[in-house]
């Protein structure tokens, strides 16, 4: 019998007893891999949580309980109960559901997400909602211990233990220990304190003793002060507890059993509570439990053997060989990266020189702020970032470097469209705030060989900050007998020509493929876009138009400032800026993004002859 087939929304797990739902599990498993080896995803954190996400929706009613799951890579599993079962093999893919939690997906999907270390925050702004209006439902923030690396998820605990009597969070500690291995005396504490008998029981004596008068609140407090050393002296550490928080924990987040009593507990409390559960990464697949680094986040793949469909050299990989190799001759190179080694090309690095790489966790602001203190005295960092985790420490990247003149350099990888990770995950507002930022330079190289060489530069050639910034994937096919001889900026095509096409980065390739159906134009492609080269508006007073095609946000780009410049130098061409206009950008395949936004080849031969 298959009981996935059954399963069209939560309510239709609560009828099937602990027997049926391990077998619920394992189907979810093997749907979700062959489904995942298909469209590429999220794949070992969403196989280590599918009893937890079975549990959850056995005992509490989602939506009226509401689970907010941080980060919303690991909530496949929910996805697959909240009734997008038949939609599930359009995950990450243009028009169908996204990788993350989405709001506008499900009533289900309590906050739309895709960054690290957000839950706890949210989950206590629920909480206060609902005990606001007297809703009694639960929210349960279901976090990993990963996410436990960034401060906002510290500072939601401070905030929250005491204050919310409805709020339960899960930890989900599934590589890094949180906590020191407590022993079976824990242990067993544990499974009796989450026996819904037990739990009864100490509940009506509770009733009962407080009854008594004139003495019974004392007798409450005095037991519950003892329970609380009994609970010291056992565990050893009540970091939790002491924030507010009834604990619970170290438990098995397989054993549906378990899972489920410690729930209904949670359930029943008056108080904040905390679900500390261990998992296993990649659970049920061979392959993603012996790398679940692997896969985290991996594209289409073969199931028979665990291997990407897809190979070769990108920007990432490229980045970590060009500063392994300026490493290997100068002492004072670090590499610095926020929980991400491997998506940033880090890992080689990190195997080569141990004492000169930092993986600080998830925590941005922290890296940026770390890095400059290496560079105060006399290191030269370079921080490894997504471009769109980087927004986490705009404040940091002011006052911590760029105000201090302190030279750290910024590896800015996935910039511009990044295709399936969606809204949450695009490189578009990185130029936007970079423009704005005193004592820093930004290169973005096209092609593998730039970046080698602006990281060269960066290191040797630039006395502050500089940012370098590259897209995700491969290169693109590089015109014939293009070479770059680290100048700002260089022009292709009829440099006589009466239309100017600007732009930088991978969208070169684009605007050079143009140039074949264009006669009277010619491209600028900035290598360096900020400070723009004011050498370049000489290149363009005898243009009529001027066009400038960005990947990235328009408010605030590159085009904006390159368009106040040409009015600064008197320029009476048409400026027309073609970017992201005021919008987040969905999923989709990358090639479709930059058709949408008008950045492909044929349309700005369209915009050119016809605009």
């Amino acid at each position: 019998m298959s009981y996935l087939g059954e399963i069209n929304s939560p309510k239709d797990i609560k009828k099937l007893n602990i027997k049926e739902l391990e077998c619920l599990c394992a189907e979810i498993r093997e749907y979700m891999i062959d489904s995942v080896s298909k469209t590429g995803g999220h794949l070992a954190s969403n196989l280590g949580v599918v009893e937890l996400t079975v549990a959850l929706h056995k005992v509490f009613n989602s939506p009226n309980d509401q689970i907010v799951f941080d980060v919303g890579h690991q909530s496949y599993t929910h996805k697959i109960l909240t009734g997008r079962k038949e939609s599930f093999s359009s995950l990450r893919q243009e028009g169908g559901i996204s990788g993350f939690t989405r709001r506008n997906e499900s009533e289900h999907d309590i906050f739309s997400s895709g960054h690290s270390s957000t839950s706890v925050s949210s989950a206590i702004g629920l909480a206060k909602a609902k005990a606001l209006k007297g809703d009694k439902g639960k929210v349960i923030a279901v976090i990993g211990d990963g996410a436990l690396t960034g401060g906002l998820a510290y500072e939601a605990l401070n905030n929250s233990g005491n204050e919310s009597s409805n709020l339960v969070v899960i930890l989900n500690d599934n590589e890094m220990s949180i906590s020191k291995n407590v022993g079976s005396v824990a242990k067993n504490l544990t499974t009796i304190r989450t026996s819904p008998k037990y739990f009864r029981f100490k509940s009506k004596i509770s009733r009962n003793i407080a009854k008594i008068p004139k003495v019974g609140s004392k007798i409450t407090t005095f037991f519950t002060l003892i329970n609380q050393k009994i609970r010291k002296r056992v565990y050893k550490n009540t970091f939790f507890e002491d924030l507010g928080f009834r604990y619970y924990g170290p438990i098995d987040g397989h054993d549906l059993d378990a899972l489920i009593d410690a729930l209904n507990v949670a359930k029943a409390h008056n108080h904040s509570v905390l679900i500390h559960i261990n998992t296993v990464k990649g659970k049920g697949y061979e392959f993603a439990e012996q790398n679940p680094s692997k896969f985290h986040g991996i594209g289409k793949f073969d199931i028979n053997t665990g291997e990407p469909i897809s190979s070769g050299d990108n920007f990432s990989s490229v980045f970590g060989k060009s500063l392994m190799n300026l490493a290997e001759k100068d002492s004072r190179i670090c590499a610095v990266t926020a929980a991400m080694a491997s998506g940033t090309g880090l890992s080689e690095f990190a195997k080569k020189y141990p004492k000169r790489f930092f993986d600080v966790g998830i925590a941005e602001q922290h890296a940026v702020t770390f890095s400059s203190g290496l560079a105060r005295n006399g290191m030269l960092p370079v921080f490894a970032v997504y471009s769109t985790f980087l927004q986490r420490s705009y404040d940091q990247l002011i006052h911590d470097i760029s105000m201090q003149n302190l030279k750290v350099i910024f590896g800015i990888d996935r910039a511009g469209f990044v295709g399936e990770d969606g809204e949450s995950h695009q490189g578009l507002f990185d130029t936007a705030f970079l423009m704005s930022v005193p004592n820093l330079t930004v290169f973005a190289p096209a092609y593998f060989d730039e970046l080698s060489a602006m990281l060269y530069q960066a290191a040797y050639k630039e006395k502050n900050a500089v940012a370098i910034r590259y897209p995700r994937g491969g290169e693109c096919e590089k015109p014939k007998g293009y070479s770059y001889e680290k100048e700002t900026f260089g022009i292709f095509g009829n440099p006589n020509g009466t239309t100017a096409i600007i732009t930088y980065g991978r969208e070169f390739n684009e605007c050079y493929k143009a140039l074949e159906s264009l006669d009277n134009a010619f491209v600028v492609k900035l290598n360096r876009i900020k400070p723009i080269d004011e050498a370049v508006f000489s290149q363009l007073e005898n243009c009529s138009r001027i066009l400038f095609f960005e990947e990235g946000i328009k408010t605030g780009g590159v085009g904006e400032v390159f368009g106040a410049k040409l009015k600064e130098h008197k320029s009476n061409a048409e400026f027309k800026h073609i970017a992201v206009d005021d919008e987040f950008v969905k999923q989709a395949s990358v090639k479709s993004q930059v058709k949408k936004y008008s950045l492909d080849c044929d349309s700005i031969i369209e915009e050119v002859l016809n605009g």
